[in-house]
């Protein structure tokens, strides 16, 4: 397995300890290191830590011990509304629109910390997505699962971020409509913003990410660029045989 990647670290999650209830780990001293421009997967079994890993480093679990970086300045613990206006954006797997309020609105939910900003923004995001352009006044709720998971993705890059979290972005999806958010993802990293993905659908992330972590009960199992990971025999046989979809 390779090391980590030698361009300058971005985000660095070093020994994180973080779980739900007290005394009960979740997280048992993972590891993660995202450099710029990277796409970087987490896979691994159900019940692994995988969603808890981007939780804990979003703010939205408390960290017990271990530390994020962001740039060399400590984050840990800092609230999901901090990360954001440092440039954190966050995907979660459920729940990631507001199904009321129409695909404008919620673009301008995205923006809430700086809404003077919205045109110049809404243009990055339509030139990605072109269909929250062309259903802008469209009520959000009445989308299918892959629109409204561009939605979710277009609302997180309207403050800008460097660093984007996703947590599942294919789940529920047809395998075509997970094409799509696959070559969207990779269009969104092409387009400047690093990317942690926590995918399920584990070949097809190790596919267009370029380097992956396998957790298994909260800890790094394995790590390499996807190529390496997809070849590996042990990662084949302990993970990909359960973990990866017929494509």
């Amino acid at each position: 397995m390779s090391s980590e990647g030698s361009q300058e670290s971005l985000l660095v999650a070093d020994q994180l300890v973080a779980g739900y209830l007290p005394g009960v780990n979740i997280l048992n001293g993972c590891d993660l290191t995202l450099a710029e421009h990277e796409i970087v997967g987490v896979i691994g079994p159900n019940g692994a830590g995988k969603s808890t890993l981007v939780k804990a480093m979003f703010g939205l679990l408390s960290v017990r011990s271990g530390s994020v970086r962001l740039r060399d300045e400590d984050i840990t613990n800092l609230s999901a509304h901090e990360l954001v206006s440092k440039g954190v954006g966050y995907v979660p797997q459920v729940q990631n629109i507001f199904p009321t309020l129409t695909v404008e609105e919620n673009l301008e939910m995205g923006l809430y910390l700086r809404p003077r900003r919205f045109a110049e923004r809404f243009r990055f995001v339509a030139d990605l997505f072109p269909l929250l352009s062309d259903r802008r006044r469209q009520k959000a709720g009445s989308m299918s699962g892959g629109e409204r998971q561009m939605l979710a993705m277009g609302r997180a890059l309207m403050m800008e971020p460097s660093v984007l979290f996703l947590d599942e972005p294919s789940a529920g999806l047809s395998p075509a409509i997970q094409d799509e958010v696959f070559r969207r993802i990779k269009q969104i990293n092409d387009a400047g913003v690093s990317i942690v993905m926590v995918e399920q659908n584990a070949r097809r992330c190790l596919q267009i990410c370029h380097r992956g972590y396998v957790l298994d009960q909260g800890k790094n199992a394995y790590t390499g660029t996807g190529h390496e990971l997809l070849t590996d025999e042990r990662v084949v046989e302990l993970y990909l045989g359960t973990l990866a979809r017929v494509d």
